[in-house]
């Protein structure tokens, strides 16, 4: 019995201290002084490129504003819709601020924080389609970046719709402009940009998908790092820093968000 209980406690014990052990994101972080977020460049104003090829947008100050709270340098990565959750598991990024809704099948991969944006994915199109909900689609195409919320929503919607899954944001609203596509399914807050760009398209809203809040996103198993940034978002919120990023890049006061 002595000798079990021995085996049972040194087991224990090798457990306790590979746990110790195990690497924690946010800790790495400091020491290195450095974090890696990935932010979108396809989607203004959340993120895009002026014409010196300088990445801004709401996504992107933000990213600057964590590093600078982190009290570390900033390693930017460019990211679409699609592979914004694949470069957290493989490694390539420590944070994603990029417009990121939050589903049940995308929080069995990562983890989410707090949100930080309040947005409502929608369809839009011309004014001559007669179209007011997803089941009216019929034959019309959807061009709609693939993995993106818009483009999961809408599928379960009406599975039998006919989706124009593109790249990246930027290519869906190039399809519908150029007349590849008749509708675009987008975020709401992309579309007064996307009209004001190109007048003589209309862009007149058809159908809600459903609220999207945009949230941070890590990878699964980092709590510290979720909590330092749940923090990062309550304080900036409290301090009218993240009301400031809203009428900045949004033209619209900060709205009373939901919480986790």
């Amino acid at each position: 019995m002595r000798r079990i209980l021995t085996v049972l406690l040194t087991l224990t014990l090798m457990t306790v201290a590979g746990t110790a052990a195990k690497a924690d994101r946010f800790e790495d972080i400091l020491k290195k002084g450095v974090v890696r977020i990935a932010v979108p460049l396809d989607v203004p104003p959340f993120g895009s490129q002026n014409q010196n090829r300088e990445a801004e947008g709401f996504d992107v100050d933000l990213a600057n504003m964590v590093a600078k709270a982190l009290g570390v340098k900033l390693e930017m990565q460019q990211v679409t819709g699609a592979n914004r959750i694949p470069f957290l598991l493989t490694d390539k990024v420590d944070i994603v601020i990029s417009v990121m809704g939050l589903t049940p099948e995308r929080a069995r991969q990562i983890m989410f924080t707090a949100p930080y944006a309040d947005t409502q994915l929608a369809v839009f199109g011309p004014k001559s389609a007669n179209v007011t909900s997803a089941d009216a689609l019929g034959s019309l195409k959807v061009a709609a970046a693939k993995g993106t919320t818009q483009d999961l929503g809408l599928s379960a919607m009406n599975p039998k719709a006919t989706i124009m899954r593109t790249e990246d944001d930027a290519t869906a609203a190039a399809a519908y402009i150029s007349g590849q596509a008749d509708l675009i399914a987008t975020n709401s807050l992309i579309v007064p940009d996307l009209a004001k760009r190109n007048p003589n398209k209309e862009f007149e809203l058809k159908f809600t998908i459903r609220r999207s809040p945009a949230h941070m996103g890590v990878r699964m198993g980092e709590h510290n790092l979720v909590r330092w940034l749940d923090g990062f978002i309550f304080f900036n919120t409290m301090n009218g820093e993240l009301d400031k990023l809203h009428r900045k890049w949004l033209g619209i006061p900060m709205a009373p968000l939901p919480s986790l």
